[in-house]
């Protein structure tokens, strides 16, 4: 992946060749700038590689227009960030509304029960009724992972998702994590820094300098 500052090429990614077949659970870890969230955004499709193939499910996102990537990320994936991005106006549960309503009828959404246990999970269960502004960070973390795995993903990129927590938060995000890749079979691919949240991976992918230097080894 090579960006173009003024008259300068950067690369941002160089010959990364990753497989992450279905149903794995992988860490990416490295220091700041080497890529990760590059890597991340493109096997999302909210960036376009400069070269090469990205293929989701047989699909080589790459080779899609822009309206044709919306919809595989409408179908297909689902995504936690470090900042939250909550609607502010609207109640968690009307995040996750809104969230169902975005990916259509068509989408594999969660049972009644299974909503449920997520929310148990994530102890939301009192909080759905409140705006972003009247939660912690934490709870606001957990009701942006509700959101992205309401129409059951088949995959989850998670950015950093407990860069901002405390421990107790990060242990509730990471938690349900490993049990929507245990019990759901999502694959989810996950970036951090910390090595204690890498650890409940499958595996975990070391990158340095735009190129992956260890593929790791599975659990």
């Amino acid at each position: 992946m090579t960006y173009r500052i003024g008259k300068v090429d950067v690369n941002a990614l160089r010959g990364v060749n990753l497989a992450v077949p279905p149903g794995e659970f992988i860490s990416i870890m490295g220091p700041s700038g080497c890529g990760k969230s590059t890597l991340l955004h493109i096997l999302g499709g909210l960036l376009q590689p400069s070269a090469g193939r990205v293929l989701v499910d047989g699909e080589d996102l790459a080779a899609m227009g822009d309206a044709a990537r919306t919809d595989m990320r409408r179908r297909k994936i689902g995504f936690v960030f470090q900042r939250f991005n909550l609607f502010p106006a609207l109640t968690a549960e009307g995040n996750l509304n809104v969230a169902e309503r975005i990916h259509g009828d068509g989408a594999q959404k969660m049972t009644s029960e299974e909503r449920r246990e997520v929310l148990r999970l994530l102890k939301l269960e009192n909080k759905m009724h409140h705006k972003p502004l009247e939660l912690s960070g934490g709870e606001q973390q957990r009701v942006a992972i509700a959101r992205a795995i309401v129409n059951r993903p088949a995959i989850i990129l998670a950015d950093e998702p407990t860069g901002n927590l405390d421990s107790e938060n990060s242990a509730i995000v990471l938690e349900m994590l490993q049990k929507l890749n245990q019990e759901f079979k999502q694959t989810i691919v996950m970036i951090t820094h910390n090595p204690e949240a890498a650890a409940i991976a499958n595996r975990t992918v070391e990158m340095r300098d735009g190129m992956i230097i260890n593929q790791g080894s599975r659990a």
